[in-house]
């Protein structure tokens, strides 16, 4: 419903510009020092994933590991090599995805939402899961609810990603702004706890 989208996105300007004005810019010059002392390379971390209705778009991450080649095909895995030590810090902490509250401003995402896919995986995976490219019937989020619900991080088998999807599906149809503010709680809430799966 159109007015239901004009709500979502007023509140993603909203919560996006407080966050840009507020917390990002502290955060940057801390973790972008932080980056350049630890290891050679770029502060962002930048990679074209699927978002609404299957359009390519550039999402922003704080760089997490050395540069590599397998970035845009290999998914980060618990004792991946590739990160950093910082890194480790930066993805179990989630700051490495505050940048994406850029992509957030411009539109290109939504703060609650399915999670953008590399689009490796949003070519594989559509072609074994039915329903995959459901999920991109909306803009994709910094955080979502399969991420709350505990599938995040590595899908080593179809299975995992069968049920990220079920319910990034179950949150497009039954979306509301009071559920995408529990997930942001829950998300802040697993933060403080600590999550296995955040590698």
């Amino acid at each position: 419903m159109p007015v239901n989208k004009a709500l979502k996105r007023g509140f993603d300007f909203v919560f996006s510009l407080v966050v840009l004005l507020t917390i990002f810019p502290v955060l940057y010059l801390i973790v972008a020092i932080a980056i350049k002392i630890t290891s050679p390379g770029p502060v962002f971390f930048k990679q074209l994933r699927t978002g609404l209705d299957g359009e390519e778009f550039w999402c922003y991450k704080f760089r997490s590991m050395r540069v590599n080649k397998g970035s845009d095909k290999l998914q980060a895995t618990k004792d991946d090599p590739r990160k950093t030590k910082l890194g480790d810090f930066l993805r179990k902490t989630n700051i490495d995805e505050i940048p994406q509250f850029i992509n957030v401003f411009i539109g290109d995402m939504s703060v609650v939402g399915p999670r953008p896919h590399m689009l490796k995986h949003t070519e594989d995976y559509s072609e074994l899961i039915d329903n995959y490219m459901d999920r991109h019937q909306v803009k994709p989020g910094i955080t979502g609810l399969a991420q709350v619900r505990g599938f995040r991080g590595e899908t080593k088998e179809l299975h995992q990603m069968a049920n990220r999807v079920r319910l990034d599906v179950f949150y497009i149809q039954n979306w509301s702004l009071i559920l995408d503010l529990r997930i942001i709680y829950r998300t802040v809430k697993n933060v403080v706890d600590g999550e296995k799966m955040a590698y």
